[in-house]
């Protein structure tokens, strides 16, 4: 397995000398049973999405206080998955995870009972928190306990799992508040959540505690750090709906946000055990994969969002729908899986990330060309290309990122790793949102100037619209003809607006390919032979 070292004209990283060469039974159901942990954790994020306006009419909330049932969520989860690397070191792998499992748990079944808005909103800021802890627990694990030669097999499992359960987070969402309840989008997670607790407690010994570090907890960083990424979520996410610092609690978290990075990172570089050990940038190999990991962080999150608001603002989809003509993502993702394994103990990684960074740029660049009557089949093709240049893409990033690292870093490494993922997301986010209301508003100013009253071609469209509304009797033949006329408009604004988001990303996707240049030739590791699985 040919896992990457990127070199500076220096010698080779040598192998981590305390992986082991072989995995008992014990610790790969174990491994499994975290993995399947982590895909609630994450899957969670987005189950949500496409059945909020069920549960807004479940709880009698209002349109401004829905967005938060996904973004309390969002807000605790990136401010545990750096903290859970310094947790795992003094309370060992076993006990956070199991912990974490349990909370997960317990705080689903309490969002499934809850009453009103501000019950739900707490229930899924705990749930966010405590699963939080799994994420990078697993992607610690799997670099820890497999041998080289194994990962090949266990970096494409974890990546699927990374990128599939958002990407059909909306999907499952849909179909489980069609078929039952949204209770259930909660409910679901109790049985397998008592499963994964009593597994991973019963079977976890990759480590022990060190209860010593409590008395070096870091209070003063933890705080700087809460501050700094829950407000830099915060405000990533309610900016662009907000018009950014024109808006008081964005302007308020923006100052926090500030003040509390100030705080973090003063603390991360000073105190004597820091709550996040930013060390592990100085490894070559983990900058890197972090940088990639935040663009792939941008293409995941960014396009599981696009599509659905396509699908349901330009085509009128229900929740329902836009999972059914989405699926194919995660099918291609499930599918180039194995594939991306076996290529990633036989290519270089190097090469492979580029192919599925200019996979991305070509789905990305086959979406500038979309019209209004584009579905299923028009989306086909991007589709694919997205779910299989996910996997080309995640496999040898996880290599690159943590696959030399010592054993004592990893833990704190897999959150930041993790980390760099949502920050990529959450930041994308913002600048897609950004950019469609303001590219939307100025594409219909444009628009407008060619359907004012002096056009010609306006005028004669407005005329015939006219006479159809004429037909039907009780209805102000040019009022109607004139809104529909100003919704035609508003629809070819958007459209345009989503062609300039997505030949932003094109440029993104494709400028990041050639950038793979810049890394050295990866080394294959010590022992691995350059290729077994």
């Amino acid at each position: 397995m040919a896992t990457a070292t990127i070199t500076a004209g220096a010698a080779p990283v040598p192998a981590m000398p305390a992986v082991p060469t072989t995995i008992s039974t014990r610790r790969l159901i174990a491994f499994l049973a975290m993995v399947f942990g982590m895909f609630m954790a994450i899957l969670d994020i987005q189950i949500v999405s496409a059945s909020l306006a069920e549960i807004q009419a479940g709880l009698s909330a209002s349109s401004d206080e829905i967005p938060w049932v996904q973004t309390a969520y969002l807000i605790a989860e990136v401010v545990m998955i750096p903290l859970s690397g310094f947790l795992s070191r003094m309370l060992s792998t076993r006990v956070l995870f199991a912990g974490a499992a349990a909370g997960f748990t317990a705080a689903s079944a309490l969002a499934a009972t809850a009453t009103n808005i501000d019950q739900m909103i707490v229930y899924r800021a705990i749930q966010g928190f405590i699963g939080g802890g799994m994420i990078p627990s697993v992607f610690a694990a799997a670099f820890t306990i497999f041998p080289p030669s194994r990962r090949a097999m266990v970096s494409p499992m974890i990546g699927l799992v990374a990128t599939l359960a958002p990407t059909i987070g909306p999907t499952v969402g849909g179909y489980i508040s069609h078929a039952m309840s949204w209770h259930w989008l909660f409910l679901i997670n109790v049985i397998p959540g008592i499963l994964v607790t009593v597994t991973t407690w019963t079977l976890i010994d990759f480590d022990k505690p060190n209860l010593g570090l409590f008395s070096k907890f870091d209070w003063w960083g933890l705080a700087g750090m809460a501050a700094f990424l829950g407000c830099m979520e915060y405000v990533l996410e309610e900016g662009p709906s907000h018009d950014w610092l024109q808006e008081q609690a964005v302007f308020m978290c923006a100052i926090i946000m500030v003040v509390g990075a100030a705080l973090f990172f003063w603390r991360a570089f000073t105190a004597e055990e820091p709550i996040v050990d930013l060390r592990a940038f100085t490894n070559v190999n983990f900058a890197f994969g972090s940088l990639f990991s935040f663009v792939i962080g941008i293409g995941l999150y960014g396009l599981t969002y696009l599509y659905p608001v396509f699908l349901g603002r330009i085509r009128g989809y229900d929740s329902l729908m836009i999972g059914e003509a989405l699926f194919v993502s995660g099918l291609a993702m499930f599918v180039t899986a194995p594939i991306s394994g076996i290529l990633s103990s036989k290519m270089d990684l190097r090469i492979m990330m580029m192919i599925g960074l200019f996979g991305f740029a070509a789905g990305t660049w086959w979406m500038t060309h979309l019209t209004a009557d584009w579905d299923f089949w028009e989306l086909l093709i991007p589709q694919i290309l997205r779910g299989s240049s996910m996997m080309l893409c995640m496999v040898p990033i996880n290599n690159i990122a943590l696959g030399t690292l010592p054993p004592d870093r990893l833990k704190n490494a897999s959150g930041l790793f993790n980390l760099t993922r949502n920050l990529g997301g959450a930041v994308g986010l913002a600048v897609i949102n950004t950019v469609l209301i303001d590219r939307s508003a100025f594409h219909y100013a444009r628009l407008a100037e060619h359907v004012e009253w002096g056009s010609a071609a306006a005028q004669t469209k407005l005329q015939n619209m006219t006479l159809d509304f004429q037909q039907t009797p009780g209805f102000d033949a040019t009022k109607a003809a004139i809104s529909k006329l100003s919704g035609m408009v508003q629809q070819q604004a958007s459209l345009l607006s989503f062609m300039d988001v997505f030949t932003m990303l094109t440029v993104l996707f494709a400028t990041m390919a050639v950038f793979t240049l810049v890394i050295a030739k990866p080394a294959p590791p010590a022992g691995s032979g350059g290729g077994g699985h």
